[in-house]
């Protein structure tokens, strides 16, 4: 929750390839004060079924920027494992697509008092995120 003297971060993960949440990506927030200022981790969380995380820390006064890193590799990776356990005739074909985003960091300004939604829309290939609401 956003004060007179804080702000507050909320996000959530739509995997575009599906259509679906992204469920059970792992999320860290950090915060700095200034464009200089040192990163400070403030913990995470990782997302629900419905994509969400409900319970990111709280952000110290003083907070300018903040960076949301969000660990996808193994969200995919568990993706396409069940996708082999569901298609075993292409399970040895040897072909392996891998992870070509394993991490995706998003940094943003932000100012006191003031609630930042931010989502992160995802697909194997490429990601987009917006100020939402």
């Amino acid at each position: 929750m956003s004060t007179s003297t804080t702000a507050s971060v909320s996000t959530h993960i739509l995997d575009t390839s599906v259509g679906r949440p992204a469920e059970g990506v792992a999320v860290q927030l950090a915060a700095r004060s200034g464009t200089l200022g040192e990163w400070q981790p403030l913990g995470g969380s990782a997302t629900d079924a419905d994509g969400r995380c409900k319970d990111l820390p709280a952000l110290p006064e003083g907070t300018t920027h903040v960076r949301l890193d969000f660990t996808v590799e193994p969200y995919f990776e568990k993706k396409q494992a069940d996708a082999q356990q569901d298609a075993p005739a292409n399970r040895d074909s040897g072909a392996s697509t891998g992870v070509f985003f394993p991490e995706v960091a998003i940094t943003f300004a932000v100012k006191p008092g003031e609630h930042y939604h931010v989502p992160l829309l995802l697909n194997p290939f490429g990601y987009s995120v917006y100020r939402g609401s």
